[in-house]
C-alpha cells in the first residue's frame, strides 16, 4: 500500500476523472455528484478499519468526538460512557454488534492522512475542511433523513453504502438553519445510488438525505466544507462601514412604529443608506480578514521537522527543496518588507527577498540555486534555511 504522502491532496485527485471546472459549474452549491471508480484500493491510504479501531481504543477521546447514532432507536450518551464521563469503549463495539453506527468527528486532528487530505482541498478552497468517520455494521443506518448546514464530500472506503437523496426543503442554509423534522419535509426520492469503495459522492447543503449500509461493514469519511458565505461578508461589511459613516450610526425616524409617514421615510432612508454603501463598496478588507481567518484555522503539517532541522547545516546550492505538501499561506507586500501570513503567524522578510520569496513558495522541488530574483548564493542559502526552519519548505536532497 502506497503512502497518502504520495498522493496529490487536490481536488482533481478527489473528483477524478470529473474535470474541476465541470465540478464548479454545474454541481457546486447545486446538484449532488456521483463518482463510480471501480478503483477499490483508490482512497485505501487514507484510512484502515485499523486506524478506527486504535482511534477508539488507544487515543483516549471522550464524547462528543465518538458518538453511537442509530436511525432506528435512541442511542443516549449515558449507554457508552462512565460515571466520569470517559468513553465505555466495550460498550462502544457492543452497540456497534448490536446495529448502531460509531461516529469519530474531527479525525483531521487526529490522523495525519485526513490532515493532509483537507489541508490540501482547503489550500484550493480556501474555506475550512473537517473530516469525520462514520463505521456502520452490516444492514445498519446511522442517521434518520436530514440535510446538512455544509456541502460534504463522501469518500467510501470499506463495504458499500445505499445512498437516498430527497428534496430540499432549505437551498443552501445558514449555519443555524438546521433540519427540523418537524417542520422540514423530506420529499419524493429524487436520486439513489450505491456507493463503493473508491466511489465519492458530493452532496451539497440542504439536500436531504439518508444512507444504508449493505450486507457487510461499510466505513466511509465524510469531508466538510464549511465556507464563508456572501451573507457572512457584507453583515462584517456593513459592521465595518458603520464604525466609518455616522450615517449609518443615525437613529430611525421616530414614529416609525405607529406612523405611515415615517414608514414611508424609513424606506426611502435605507434606499439611500444601500445607494451609499455601494459607492463605498471596497470588500477587499473585509476579505482579508476572512483570509487571515482561514489561514490561522489551518494549523501546519510539520512531521519529520526533526529531521529537516538536523539538516539545515548540509545545505548547499545543489541542494533540492520544495513547499511542504498542504501548506497554507499568504503574502503580502509592503514598501520594505514583505510578509508572509501562516500558521497563525506573520513572517516578516526584507523587500529584496521578493521573487525568491514567491519562487520557493509556489515550487513543488528546485534546486536552491535556481531562487529567482538578485540573490547572490549566500542569500539564497539564508532565505531556504530560513524557510525550512518556520516549515515553509522541505530539504528534499542535501
Amino acid at each position: 500500500m502506497s503512502s497518502c504522502f504520495e498522493l496529490p491532496a487536490s481536488l482533481e485527485w478527489l473528483i477524478k476523472p470529473i474535470r474541476t471546472e465541470t465540478f464548479f459549474n454545474e454541481y457546486w452549491e447545486k446538484q449532488p455528484l456521483v463518482v463510480r471508480r471501480a478503483q477499490s484500493e483508490y482512497f485505501a491510504p487514507l484510512l484502515s478499519l485499523d486506524d478506527v479501531d486504535r482511534v477508539i481504543t488507544t487515543l483516549n477521546l471522550t464524547y462528543p468526538n465518538i458518538t453511537i447514532k442509530n436511525a432506528e432507536k435512541e442511542v443516549t450518551v449515558g449507554e457508552y460512557t462512565t460515571t466520569s464521563g470517559a468513553l465505555d469503549v466495550a460498550a462502544i463495539y457492543q452497540l456497534f454488534n448490536a446495529g448502531s453506527t460509531i461516529v469519530l468527528a474531527f479525525l483531521d486532528g487526529v490522523l495525519p492522512p485526513l490532515a493532509w487530505l483537507c489541508r490540501g482541498l482547503e489550500g484550493e478552497l480556501n474555506f475550512p475542511l473537517q473530516a469525520n468517520v462514520y463505521l456502520t455494521p452490516a444492514r445498519g443506518q446511522g442517521a434518520k433523513h436530514h440535510y446538512d448546514t455544509h456541502d460534504v464530500f463522501v469518500l467510501q472506503m470499506i463495504g458499500s453504502k445505499r445512498w437516498t437523496m430527497y428534496g430540499t426543503p432549505v437551498e443552501l442554509p445558514l449555519g443555524n438553519q438546521d433540519f427540523d423534522p418537524k417542520i422540514h419535509d423530506r420529499g419524493t426520492p429524487s436520486m439513489e445510488f450505491e456507493l463503493e469503495p473508491g466511489d465519492l459522492a458530493y452532496i451539497p447543503r440542504g439536500v436531504m438525505h439518508d444512507a444504508r449500509s449493505s450486507e457487510e461493514v461499510s466505513l466511509h469519511i465524510t469531508v466538510g466544507v464549511l465556507c464563508y458565505r456572501w451573507a457572512d461578508l457584507l453583515l462584517e461589511f456593513l459592521a465595518e462601514s458603520s464604525l466609518r459613516d455616522p450615517a449609518l450610526r443615525r437613529g430611525l425616524p421616530p414614529g416609525f412604529a405607529r406612523e405611515e409617514s415615517a414608514r414611508r421615510q424609513a424606506q426611502q432612508d435605507f434606499v439611500s443608506l444601500l445607494e451609499r454603501l455601494a459607492k463605498n463598496s471596497d470588500c477587499g478588507p473585509v476579505l482579508s480578514r476572512f483570509g487571515d481567518q482561514w489561514i490561522s484555522a489551518c494549523p501546519p503539517l510539520l512531521r519529520g521537522q526533526m529531521d529537516q532541522i538536523e539538516l539545515l547545516n548540509k545545505i548547499r546550492i545543489a541542494s533540492v527543496v520544495g513547499t511542504r505538501s498542504g501548506v497554507v499561506f499568504r503574502i503580502e507586500k509592503g514598501v520594505d518588507s514583505m510578509t508572509v501570513h501562516a500558521f497563525a503567524r506573520k513572517l516578516i522578510f526584507p523587500a529584496y527577498v521578493d521573487a525568491a520569496l514567491q519562487f520557493a513558495l509556489n515550487h513543488h522541488r528546485f534546486s536552491v540555486r535556481d531562487l529567482q530574483g538578485n540573490l547572490d548564493d549566500n542569500g539564497k542559502l539564508v532565505l531556504v534555511r530560513r524557510l525550512v526552519r518556520e516549515g515553509l519548505l522541505l530539504i528534499l536532497t542535501v
